[in-house]
């Protein structure tokens, strides 16, 4: 995700920071080259040109030019700004402890409305709602069916009866009264374009159900399309929030960016894979902070929360500390973050050195570290600095490897190791700001 945009950025500011001193030329060639960047990654022409106006005012100026560290200084300023674009904070659903809740999932066919109304319902389930679900596509063939499969995969009681979508719906409303359900999902029909006819049903729907949230799908992969597409069923239908799907394809990022400026809507949630779990609470600062190459961490430790025990992560923190980390060590955390997703999706979360950006994380290469890491002796596992030429040549043998990987994978150690040991550092100091929750310690 925003790969293309993110390694630019950070080329622009890294050329900043290599500038002896930044003059006012300076920062207006960097804002010129961010301008583009944001226009290569499909972001709206006129919210580019109002973003860089913004961000210009601030920067030229004494803010930057008369700091001490002038390149980081710019930084700040444009993470704001993007902050500020993105849409501050967080907007959470608009739910009641005391009343039905209805959720109206729109948007046109291929954005991935069924598969999202699944996610969701899996998510609010987590957090301790009753959920029903309810298909009243009727014009996708099979898509009653598809909701069906992914209700039953989660357990929860799916609504397909009745002789048109409006039907279906108030069927699954008296179902969710009677069964004292406290949220109610509708899984609504697109079509392959908007139409009159859409629009029309959707309203009746509205208008007879009356939604808490009625929350337009988006796939970020149609770029600006997305964005006019959600402007327009809000101009219509009037939308209460957008959950962004599929941003962890080759998106370039334009729809998500953009979005919140052009249709006044938050983004609510957005999608970041197929498994039921791949759906995230759209934070804004957390994106932009992707966007800038400088990582997520907070949400990697949300994530680790659920898998990481409390004891292993303190064990693994006083290793940290006196700088014993090893291959035991090293191959147990690869382990353990397998277990929170691919390898290569938490990469997206971290803000990488270059040495590190480019790690082979695959699922054939964590195989190959495997082999190796178990083909040596305890005693090359806790100190991998014995692993001379001849033990190198017997690893490879014993994991099937060539020595090449062998080298390789010790190079990968020590820069992580050494990465893991400045994160830390700066998880210490966002630990005494409060932005860190226990696990992070």
């Amino acid at each position: 995700m925003f790969q293309n945009l993110t390694d630019k950025l950070q080329t622009i500011f890294k050329n900043l920071r290599g500038q002896g001193v930044i003059s006012e030329s300076n920062i207006k060639e960097g804002l010129r080259e961010i301008q583009l960047a944001l226009l290569e990654a499909d972001v709206n022409y006129r919210i580019v040109k109002e973003f860089i106006e913004s961000v210009t005012q601030e920067a030229i100026g004494q803010k930057v030019l008369n700091s001490i560290t002038p390149s980081q200084k710019l930084v700040k300023i444009v993470n704001d700004k993007l902050i500020e674009l993105l849409g501050q904070n967080a907007s959470p659903l608009n739910l009641s402890s005391t009343q039905l809740n209805i959720i109206m999932l729109v948007g046109l066919q291929g954005s991935g409305k069924t598969t999202t109304c699944s996610k969701l319902a899996k998510f609010l389930h987590n957090k301790g709602k009753s959920i029903l679900l309810a298909g009243t596509d009727t014009q996708r063939p099979a898509a009653r069916e598809q909701l069906q499969f992914l209700g039953k995969n989660l357990g929860l009681p799916v609504i397909t009866e009745g002789e048109n979508p409006l039907d279906i719906a108030l069927n699954s409303v008296k179902k969710a009264n009677s069964s004292g359900v406290d949220t109610l999902i509708i899984d609504t029909q697109g079509r392959l374009h908007i139409n009159d006819e859409l629009m029309d049903e959707l309203l009746k729907m509205k208008e007879a159900i009356s939604p808490k949230e009625i929350l337009f799908v988006a796939d970020a992969m149609t770029g600006q399309d997305a964005v006019n597409i959600a402007k327009s069923f809000n101009e219509k239908l009037g939308i209460t929030g957008v959950i962004l799907t599929k941003l962890d394809t080759d998106t370039r990022g334009g729809a998500a960016i953009s979005i919140r400026k052009v249709t006044g809507v938050p983004i609510k949630f957005i999608g970041m894979g197929e498994k039921g779990e791949d759906l995230e609470i759209f934070y804004p600062e957390r994106l932009a902070s992707r966007i800038l190459g400088m990582g997520d961490i907070l949400t990697l430790v949300e994530k680790a929360e659920g898998e990481v025990k409390q004891d292993e992560a303190e064990k693994l923190v006083k290793k940290l500390k006196a700088e014993t980390l090893d291959l035991e060590d090293f191959l147990s955390q690869l382990r353990q973050m397998k277990k929170m997703g691919p390898l290569s999706k938490m990469m997206d979360y971290l803000p990488v050195e270059p040495s590190l950006k480019n790690m082979d994380v695959s699922e054939e290469r964590f195989k190959h570290i495997e082999a190796i890491i178990l083909s040596m002796t305890p005693e090359e596992r806790s100190n991998p600095k014995i692993i001379d030429g001849s033990r190198r040549k017997r690893i490879a043998s014993g994991s099937g490897t060539n020595v090449q990987e062998i080298n390789q994978l010790l190079k990968q150690f020590y820069s992580v190791r050494k990465f893991i040991k400045e994160m830390m550092n700066k998880g210490t100091e966002m630990k005494k700001k409060g932005w860190l929750p226990k696990l992070a310690t």
